[in-house]
């Protein structure tokens, strides 16, 4: 390991502590403050403008403005609370979550056989997994690792600290696009963030311009004929979260099966901008989702 990473590493878990100690609530409030004033001034907030002004026209500059502080301070809170969402329970109030749609996470737990959930960089998208495995429906997920090892080997550890002792790490790319169909083929459940800019993926409509978008969750889903649940975390608070996980979205089955892939993938974007645009301020609009022409 390098000098620079040894450093990164030291410093990652003195952060640690230092959240552990302040506590959820403290935690969320500290890091949600220090990017809200921070981040807006970084290059990296000009993306997230240009991604606004294409995708929702409507927001004037000072719409724009509000809404680019809200993501910063939601991701903010989202890294503060991460030490935290292990503790986490769910609960009516104080730190923890609620939960909408437990009629359809119930039937989950109750039936045998694959399941995919998905979701999005909304609210605090770690706390989906905790409260589907406290209601008997443990998920197994991809990560992207870090370049350090010892940071990606704390976040995994944090990870599988929230997370149901059943529950697998996938990391992205072939071999673990393997290991996860392995997964789903002997009846695992799986959640999926989709709504990342994948370049070899297939063009969908998103906020109504083109985006390329992974059709992997599409082509499981077809080939195993298992549910797709729609999954999102609401924030309400400095670490309180409202989880919605919606009825199953119907699979197309026309037998002509890019066109039902196409279609399946439409409908995961559909559904993602309806969050979005419901609370636009809760979603990472900081990276390229479109292409530079669209925006």
């Amino acid at each position: 390991m390098n000098l620079a990473h040894r450093a990164e590493a030291l410093l990652a878990h003195a952060a640690l502590r230092l959240l552990r100690a302040l506590g959820p609530v403290a935690s969320s409030n500290f890091f949600g403050g220090l990017a809200r004033g921070v981040g807006p001034l970084l290059p990296v907030s000009r993306i997230a403008d240009a991604n606004l002004r294409a995708a929702m026209p409507e927001l004037d500059a000072t719409a724009r403005r509000r809404v680019i502080r809200g993501v910063w301070d939601n991701l903010g809170r989202t890294a503060g609370e991460l030490p935290h969402i292990a503790g986490l329970r769910e609960t009516a109030s104080g730190p923890g979550w609620d939960l909408v749609g437990s009629d359809t996470m119930h039937w989950l737990a109750a039936k045998k056989g694959p399941a995919i959930f998905f979701s999005g960089h909304i609210g605090n998208w770690e706390v989906l997994p905790v409260a589907a495995a406290a209601h008997g429906v443990p998920v197994s997920m991809f990560y992207r690792p870090a370049e350090n090892k010892q940071i990606d080997a704390l976040i995994l550890d944090l990870r599988r600290q929230a997370a149901h002792p059943d529950v697998r790490m996938f990391p992205k790319g072939a071999a673990g696009a393997r290991q996860s169909l392995m997964h789903l083929s002997r009846g695992g459940r799986l959640a999926m963030l989709m709504d990342q800019k994948m370049n070899d993926g297939i063009e969908a409509r998103f906020f109504g311009r083109p985006a390329m978008t992974a059709p992997a969750l599409a082509a499981l889903a077809l080939r195993l004929r298992c549910p797709v649940i729609p999954g999102y975390v609401e924030r309400t608070g400095p670490a309180r979260f409202r989880v919605t996980c919606e009825p199953p979205l119907a699979l197309p089955d026309t037998g002509d099966r890019s066109a039902d892939v196409a279609a399946l993938t439409q409908m995961v974007n559909d559904t993602l901008e309806r969050w979005i645009r419901a609370k636009p301020e809760s979603w990472l609009w900081l990276h390229r989702r479109w292409p530079k022409a669209s925006t």
